[in-house]
């Protein structure tokens, strides 16, 4: 694995159903709002019936993840702040790296499976690495706000090590991340149907999602992360508009 915690802490990709399919496709809009009609057409291109689709936006808005007005769907707060984590894949905020790492420790030795998982979740999306057990880790390249459930778990030190590219390299898995990158550069390549390119853009997200963002000094020779966010910045711009043309959004 590519972070220090399985995949299954972060949102898959396979099966699509009604709800992923009308989700993701929010998630690409700007603004994040739909007439019903397109979210019909869109889940169309993977077999979903124009019900499925109604059903899951109904139970959509019951959840807090979506709100109706007059047969358009818009993303519900939390999920705008989902977007906005998305849009920033391509060029997370960053400053100077002198060496410091970020080590977030976890204070707390009782705590319910529930607050555990949402942790560890956390983790992941703000490209921490686990040492061990309730000890985690990053180079502090990155300017961003830690959310809440991690302030509340966890307490930070800044610290230092004699060899970080050594553990940069016991923290995340960055030849199998290498290798990922190089296949999608080559998925996005040939992902010439509307299908296809969804499922692309869904694959590359994730991947970007698991990338640690390493300063320069950490990274293997030939890393791929800038060449995967540039094509996927430029792929996403000619794909989002061809399927705004096909689904009338």
């Amino acid at each position: 694995m590519y972070p220090a915690v399985p995949d299954r802490h972060l949102p898959s990709i396979t099966p699509l159903t009604a709800r992923s399919v009308a989700l993701s496709t929010l998630l690409g809009y700007h603004p994040p709002a739909l007439p019903v009609n397109a979210l019909v057409k869109v889940g169309e291109l993977f077999g979903i019936t124009d019900r499925a689709t109604r059903v899951a936006l109904t139970r959509m808005v019951k959840d807090g993840e979506v709100s109706a007005d007059n047969g358009v769907y818009r993303l519900s707060e939390r999920l705008l702040r989902r977007q906005a984590e998305q849009d920033g894949l391509t060029s997370p905020p960053t400053r100077r790296w002198t060496g410091g790492w970020e080590m977030a420790i976890v204070t707390s030795t009782t705590r319910p499976l529930a607050e555990r998982v949402a942790l560890r979740k956390s983790m992941v999306r703000y490209r921490m690495g686990e040492l061990r057990e309730g000890v985690w880790m990053r180079p502090d390249n990155l300017s961003r706000e830690l959310d809440g459930i991690i302030a509340d778990q966890c307490e930070f030190l800044v610290a230092h090590h004699g060899d970080s590219p050594s553990l940069a390299a016991s923290l995340w898995d960055l030849p199998g991340w290498g290798a990922e990158a190089d296949r999608l550069l080559t998925v996005l390549d040939e992902a010439d149907s509307l299908a296809e390119g969804f499922l692309a853009t869904a694959e590359v997200i994730r991947h970007l999602l698991l990338d640690p963002y390493l300063p320069d000094e950490l990274l293997p020779a030939g890393w791929p992360g800038d060449r995967l966010r540039e094509r996927y910045t430029d792929f996403n711009a000619n794909y989002s508009e061809r399927l705004r043309k096909y689904s009338g959004g």
